[in-house]
């Protein structure tokens, strides 16, 4: 899956090489919807009890392992671009491991031009993404491993989304009961937008054979983040940061005109029978994302600290909360 440059937004081809990744935007900040909680309260009581985690070192003995989460990296992410995340959640008394990714992994992708079905823009996502199954594959093995069986959630982030969705379809669903999904497209561009689907037919195939909420057995969340309404190039007293995240956002669901996280609309992140999470103010990338300092409005993405707590109670119910998160009540026309 090579990344190409959409108008300096994120772009997931499945070409050649890699030309850019989530960086950072500065310019975003200036624009950006103003961060704040979106209904949200929360009480946490009965820490759920923990074990020892590759990311955190020893725990106390006596401690047991409650449930396992393997985190799956956007495109062009790197597994180390997701450790803060990883010791945040072991803290809260989960085993964590992440996918084993590499940027330079993605550039594995490339087998896939070799395929006329590429060039249809009727890729089916195997052989191509199999290299990626199998490092989801090792993680969740391991989490099974670490924790003598327990239950395991998939935490999957941006292009992780749909990979995971290709994951349990292909491999099944023993030991997993949840699949969270942060900032993730799950959908092709309609067919009357007249923009090329990124994915060259991969998300087309994933819709039509593992639709909205597949396995009755998972539990589905869609996390997605309201952080900059897109613009189109055109439009009177949009500002520039505006329309290049516009141009991004139309190349994922044919529309520029929308809200987002800054590469990926909200529209294109909520799958259908899934719980819908939609969260003001973050931020898609744990690259380019910014802590607040000395009073300045920091760029938060979904992992970070003061994110996490408004929706970590899906990951496991054994994190007891009353809190309440804006939720979409309908999705938006043409998904």
């Amino acid at each position: 899956m090579t990344l190409t440059p959409t108008a300096g937004v994120t772009c997931m081809m499945l070409t050649g090489s890699i030309s850019c990744c989530h960086s950072p935007r500065p310019f975003l900040a200036g624009r950006k919807h103003p961060f704040h909680s979106a209904i949200y309260r929360q009480q946490r009581c009965g820490r759920a009890a923990a074990g020892r985690n590759a990311h955190s070192g020893d725990k106390e003995a006596t401690k047991q392992h409650n449930r396992g989460v393997v985190i799956m990296p956007g495109l062009g992410n790197s597994q180390n671009d997701y450790k803060a995340l990883a010791e945040l959640l072991t803290q809260e008394g989960l085993v964590v491991e992440i996918a084993g990714v590499n940027r330079v992994d993605w550039l594995r992708n490339a087998a896939g031009v070799v395929d006329i079905n590429y060039w249809k823009g009727t890729l089916n996502p195997q052989p191509t993404v199999n290299w990626y199954l199998k490092r989801i594959d090792d993680a969740v093995n391991s989490v099974k491993t670490q924790t003598d069986g327990a239950p395991v959630t998939l935490l999957a982030h941006s292009a992780g989304g749909w990979l995971s969705r290709v994951y349990l379809l292909s491999k099944g669903t023993t030991g997993i009961d949840r699949l969270v999904t942060i900032g993730s497209p799950h959908f092709p561009p309609p067919q009357e937008a007249k923009v090329m689907d990124q994915t060259r037919g991969i998300l087309t195939y994933v819709e039509q054979n593992c639709p909205g909420r597949f396995h009755s057995s998972i539990e589905y969340v869609t996390v997605a983040g309201k952080y900059i309404e897109g613009a189109g190039l055109r439009d009177q007293g949009a500002s520039i940061a505006q329309k290049i995240v516009g141009a991004g956002y139309q190349q994922v669901c044919g529309n520029a005109r929308v809200w987002g996280d800054g590469i990926i609309p909200i529209e294109a992140a909520h799958l259908h029978g899934a719980d819908q999470v939609t969260l003001d103010g973050v931020y898609h990338s744990p690259l380019g994302a910014v802590v607040a300092v000395d009073g300045k409005i920091g760029r938060p993405w979904y992992g970070s600290p003061e994110v996490l707590p408004k929706w970590i109670h899906h990951i496991s119910d054994t994190n007891e909360s009353d809190s309440i998160v804006e939720v979409g009540d309908t999705l938006p026309p043409n998904l």
